[in-house]
């Protein structure tokens, strides 16, 4: 078994795998600081306000920057709510969230359009009788797309970051 492991770790390192984040032998320069020096501007509506926090708790670890070169802007988040599982009686015992977005990542210092991605987030929440209930499973679902949202927002731009430099 200790020989498997051993060479499987060895098979992953001949194959050229090399992490994204992180300096190493293939790049001087760690996608976190691609990250710092990007300005994020304002998203509008609540849920952009939600998505910009991610964001910026995501890309920040020792402040804003003071001269960003890039700026990454993102559309206003669109919403679909559908209602998924419907009973004999028509009574909804399922909700779908969608949300969408799109990225748009612009090198400040020439104007060029670097990197424009459409986003899209989807899950599902339970209804049941209890409206107080309901409101809270909808909006913790809601947060969590928006989480997600972040998090596919980060993963793009680390690699475009991690193949461009």
């Amino acid at each position: 078994m200790r020989i498997l492991l051993a060479l499987s770790v060895l098979f992953v390192a001949a194959c050229g795998f090399h992490p994204v984040y992180g300096v190493n032998k293939y790049t001087s320069t760690g996608v976190e600081e691609y990250l710092q020096q990007t300005e994020i501007s304002n998203i509008p509506n609540r849920e952009g306000q939600y998505l910009r926090n991610q964001l910026i708790n995501q890309f920040y670890r020792s402040g804003r920057p003071a001269h960003p070169r890039y700026a990454l802007m993102v559309s206003p988040v669109r919403e679909i709510e559908r209602d998924l599982d419907i009973t004999i009686d028509s009574d909804t015992t399922r909700g779908q969230l969608r949300l969408t977005t799109t990225m748009t990542l612009v090198d400040k210092q020439t104007g060029k359009t670097l990197l424009n991605r459409p986003l899209r987030s989807i899950a599902s929440f339970n209804i049941i009788e209890s409206e107080f209930a309901n409101r809270v499973s909808e909006q913790d679902t809601r947060e969590n797309l928006l989480k997600d949202l972040a998090r596919q927002i980060e993963e793009q731009l680390a690699l475009y970051f991690k193949n461009q430099h």
